[in-house]
């Protein structure tokens, strides 16, 4: 794998996911499929390492817009939705691994329509009070946390595109505040998801691609910053619709490889 390539495509998705508040893994991941040729678990392994890099980087990124302290004021939030999220993860590894090459092009392609989905009707959540409280919003932050956490790890993201409405809309958090949250909640369930895809012998991809990871990572992290420089520049109006529609492209391609 050539290494400029790797960085250029990392850069590339990295804005991407930077202009949306998002890391790109949604984006990279049909890019390691389509362009780079990984077969379908190896990619989805090699996207949540990538993510994990992402991810751990994007916290102390975002330290000086949201203070440490007022992510940890909403601890309660992040056990909630973590109840569940870990033990998705979890099982949404198991059935990657189980899962035939075949109807895992499949999965991965319905998923990244499901993500075009969220990310056109839910772009726009704005704050309100909690429609729930009590034991029904600890049991739906569960049910919630359970599905992103399944949905993460079968495609190696970090399920941003579906924690953020998630937060703003069933727990009532600032949009800025949410992206923080997100990222706390991510961290954990992706390493939950990780440590269950090491124990399969496809989990070898990381060792053989040591370079190129850490090359496709550091264009991520590059045009990740970047695209969130240039936020505001693009219209939401004709950025989200764009970006969807090159999911939309993406399940396409990655259904024919099946």
């Amino acid at each position: 794998m050539a290494s400029p390539a790797a960085f250029v495509g990392g850069a590339v998705i990295g804005a991407l996911g930077g202009l949306i508040g998002l890391g790109g893994a949604e984006f990279r991941l049909p890019l390691l499929i389509g362009l780079f040729r990984f077969a379908a678990l190896e990619a989805v392994i090699l996207n949540k390492a990538m993510s994990l890099v992402v991810v751990a980087s994007a916290l102390p990124f975002r330290a000086t817009a949201v203070p440490w302290q007022q992510v940890a004021a909403h601890w309660p939030v992040i056990v909630n939705l973590l109840a569940g999220s870990m033990l998705g993860a979890w099982l949404g590894a198991g059935w990657a691994i189980r899962l035939r090459s075949d109807r895992l092009y499949k999965v991965i392609a319905i998923l990244l329509l499901v993500i075009a989905a969220v990310l056109w009707l839910g772009h726009d959540s704005t704050s309100a009070a909690p429609p729930l409280d009590g034991i029904a919003l600890y049991g739906a932050g569960i049910a919630a946390g359970l599905v992103i956490g399944i949905f993460a790890s079968l495609l190696g993201v970090a399920g941003g595109e579906m924690l953020i409405p998630t937060l703003v809309l069933l727990f009532g958090a600032d949009i800025k505040l949410a992206g923080s949250l997100s990222l706390a909640v991510s961290l954990p369930t992706m390493i939950v998801g990780f440590a269950r895809y090491s124990r399969d012998q496809s989990f070898s991809v990381l060792k053989a691609n040591k370079r190129f990871v850490l090359v496709m990572a550091a264009g991520s992290l590059v045009g990740a910053y970047a695209g969130a420089q240039a936020l505001g520049l693009v219209p939401n109006a004709v950025l989200i619709p764009a970006l969807a529609a090159i999911l939309v492209l993406s399940a396409i391609k990655v259904w024919r490889h099946a």
